[in-house]
């Protein structure tokens, strides 16, 4: 048994124990022990007690408590047949409540007497999958010209007005269908078109811009329909130039339909021919004849403009046996934005009286600007948009459509 460990730490070096320590410490050591083992003892027994009262879950095994917070997860993107319900509120002053109603599609029976409410809306809800066009060039409408690829009619008279062209969903309501041209040239504004323009409108691209076979390609893989411009002579050229291979009406035949595919050489998936410029030369039968015949013979369609009062392509349609189709209004014919909505407002009342309207417009920053402006509103104002190949007899299937004219 050791001494007592103050009687130790006090003792000085060397000294030795004072008589009757060793005895206290004894006493210490007895008095301690039974003291430290009834401790240990009770100790267990509480512990025992706790147990058997409460019982051990874990075994003894070492524990921790956390508190686990749930937090609503996001919601998973629905399936493809499911699609999120846009709700549009027409601005304040352009719609009442009843024409928001009548947009909408929707039959809405009231009791006798009672009208719609002011706070109407119009739920639209997106086509579940974006309007996808066939893949362009297509193998089975395309031969080797002088000038590179160029169009050809397929077996079973093939098209590529039926394979290239946009489909049409079909539906009720007023149809209109917008060409906008002079794309290709301008970066800038062919961006824009492709991007702020509905994909419904058809862009016509110029042949001298520089990688048009991508720039067209990414405008077909946004859903809008393509169109070829070939330039063609105007009465005051060559004051006015449309540029290098130009059509003319002092050119024979031969050497036309060789410019004609030197154009038609310059990109893939275009559904028909436009003209750019080119009053003298639509206004002249010996001219124009051979050249509709040319591409009617190249299963595509050819589409005027409509800014010449001169032109005769719609006439000698039916003699060169060619879609073709005219733009009955010229919407930035004055380019300036109040000239431009009244066009538009006239476009649309036009399809609300006939059934159907076509318009033509040029890559003009404003003019892009101000139909995108139009189109925002039109469908909710029961408007639906189409694709100029419906103006031609495009089926937008694949398939060959005899007659398909608005």
């Amino acid at each position: 048994m050791r001494v007592a460990t103050d009687e130790i730490l006090t003792r000085p070096l060397g000294g030795k124990p004072k008589a009757g320590s060793r005895l206290r410490s004894l006493r210490q050591a007895r008095v301690t022990a039974p003291m430290v083992l009834g401790g240990l003892v009770a100790g267990l027994v509480l512990g025992t007690s706790i147990l058997m009262v409460v019982g051990d879950p874990g075994g003894g095994e070492p524990s921790a408590t956390a508190i686990i917070a749930l937090r609503q997860s996001e919601a998973a993107p629905e399936a493809s047949a499911q699609v999120q319900a846009k709700v549009e509120r027409p601005k304040s002053g352009s719609s009442s409540a009843s024409d928001v109603e009548n947009a909408s599609g929707v039959t809405v029976v009231r009791p006798t007497g009672t009208a719609a409410p002011t706070d109407a809306v119009v739920i639209q809800v997106p086509s579940a999958a974006p309007i996808r066009l066939s893949a362009a060039p297509d193998p089975r409408l395309v031969e080797r010209g002088r000038h590179g690829n160029i169009p050809r009619l397929g077996e079973g008279r093939l098209r590529a007005l039926d394979v290239y062209a946009r489909p049409d969903t079909g539906g009720a309501g007023p149809r209109v269908a917008i060409l906008v041209s002079g794309l290709g040239i301008s970066q800038a504004a062919t961006a824009s078109a492709i991007t702020r323009l509905p994909s419904a409108v058809s862009l016509a691209f110029a042949p001298y811009g520089s990688d048009l076979e991508r720039t067209v390609a990414r405008a077909r893989e946004a859903g809008h329909e393509a169109l070829l411009q070939a330039p063609m002579e105007p009465f005051d050229y060559p004051d006015s130039d449309p540029g290098p291979q130009t059509l003319l009406t002092s050119s024979r035949p031969p050497e036309n339909l060789d410019r004609l595919s030197w154009v038609m050489s310059r990109f893939s998936g275009f559904v028909g021919i436009v003209n750019y410029m080119g009053a003298k030369l639509t206004s002249d039968p010996a001219a124009l004849e051979p050249i509709l015949r040319e591409i009617g013979a190249r299963g595509l369609g050819f589409v005027d403009d409509g800014t010449s009062p001169r032109s005769l392509a719609a006439s000698l349609a039916t003699k060169a046996k060619v879609p073709v189709a005219r733009a009955e209004i010229v919407l930035d014919a004055l380019p300036r934005p109040d000239a431009i909505d009244r066009e538009l407002a006239r476009l649309e009342a036009q399809a609300r009286q006939k059934g159907f309207a076509f318009a033509s417009a040029s890559a003009l920053p404003m003019s892009i600007d101000r139909i995108a402006r139009w189109a925002a509103e039109a469908e909710m104002r029961g408007i639906r948009l189409v694709p100029v190949s419906v103006t031609l007899g495009g089926s937008g299937a694949g398939t060959r459509l005899t007659s398909n004219r608005p």
